[in-house]
């Protein structure tokens, strides 16, 4: 299949879906990529042939032989965006194209093969509008849709990559990322451990940049923190990333941001807090900025709110920072009035209660 080719997937409908009642009793209290939709959608790669066998079908087990190489080399990578419904009742998505060319940026850096573009929403639309019954009508909850892509050739040996993939979509239902509402995260800072280095895979959405930062998230958790907050790899002095999440810095009026060096994830989320900025009458500010700046800015004041931001949590603000030799509270360490305006500008724009001027909603159902 060519880039300007488009696939038609094959409908395969449960005949052991969940019923009414099953379904409203998770969508009560779904908590956060728990329980899954009825179906999936699968669309299978094999180099000569491109892309095939698109499927949506019933969710359920894969069957892998045990050399897949997935297993062995970790060529896999993800995506993840939500469906919400609006106040209309439409279904919508939010800026799925751009998920879709950081799909493809990553498979680039993984050796894998390109999706293109329209069959990546192809795929989101119809596994959306099926399962559509699954999308909350709770405020603030939402359908999280987590597509990615595994290396499927079976046999060990690591000097060339798979010559087969298979390319998938689940979706959950799900209510905050963070437990307890609103209220501002505890961080750690990593100077032990690095999440990436110039030349890696930083930018890129692999698993294998989160298992290797589940070991400092537990150190954050044994320091009393909620997150871990990652710091460059050469001198362990900028500012980074807070988990699988961008920050951002608020002085007084200006928005400031890690600039990104190839180490960071490009977040959906973070782009477009930086194109609202300016709706919302603020500055904007790419640069490196260090712990020393952080906390002798919020110790003078100049420094009133920081956020972190992710497809997956929304907005979260940041109340307190903690390392091995130095602690300190960003401001009176509760939400800020900025935090809040710019998260609620953007789940306005998600949920339909704000106008979306930059064209961003994207209408399933």
């Amino acid at each position: 299949m060519t880039i300007a080719e488009k696939l038609s997937f094959d409908v395969q409908l449960s005949d052991h879906a969940r019923t009414a009642a099953e379904r409203e009793q998770v969508l009560a209290d779904p908590g956060f990529g728990q329980t899954f939709t009825d179906h999936m959608i699968s669309i299978d790669y094999t180099e000569g042939q491109g892309w095939h066998d698109a499927t949506l079908r019933p969710y359920g087990p894969l069957s892998l032989d045990p050399a897949t190489s997935v297993f062995h080399y970790a060529q896999e990578l993800f995506e993840g965006l939500k469906a919400y419904r609006q106040i209309t009742g439409s279904i919508v998505t939010f800026r799925p194209y751009a998920n879709a060319a950081r799909f493809n940026r990553s498979a680039g850096r993984m050796a894998m093969p390109e999706l293109p573009e329209e069959t990546f929403v192809d795929s989101l639309e119809l596994l959306v509008e099926t399962d559509r019954a699954w999308v909350p009508t709770t405020e603030g909850h939402s359908l999280y849709l987590r597509p990615f892509m595994i290396a499927t050739q079976a046999g060990l040996g690591v000097n060339y990559p798979s010559k087969s993939y298979k390319y998938m979509v689940i979706a959950s239902p799900a209510a905050s990322y963070f437990t307890g509402g609103i209220k501002p995260v505890s961080v750690w800072l990593s100077t032990e451990y690095t999440r990436a280095a110039p030349g890696g895979t930083g930018f890129a959405k692999c698993g294998g940049n989160y298992a290797a930062a589940f070991v400092a998230q537990r150190q954050a958790v044994q320091n009393g923190c909620d997150q871990v907050v990652w710091l460059d790899a050469h001198e362990h002095r900028y500012v980074e990333e807070m988990g699988g999440m961008n920050l951002f810095f608020v002085f007084r009026d200006k928005l400031v941001t890690p600039a990104l060096t190839g180490t960071l994830l490009p977040g959906i989320t973070r782009d477009s807090i930086l194109e609202l900025a300016g709706d919302l009458g603020l500055e904007t500010e790419e640069r490196l900025l260090s712990i020393e700046e952080w906390q002798s800015a919020s110790e003078a004041g100049e420094l009133t709110e920081v956020f972190a931001c992710g497809t997956a949590a929304v907005v979260t603000p940041v109340g307190t920072v903690k390392g091995v030799d130095r602690s300190w509270t960003v401001a009176d360490g509760t939400p800020g009035p900025v935090t809040m305006r710019v998260r609620e500008e953007l789940m306005g724009i998600q949920y339909g209660t704000r106008p979306d001027s930059h064209s961003w909603v994207h209408k399933i159902v």
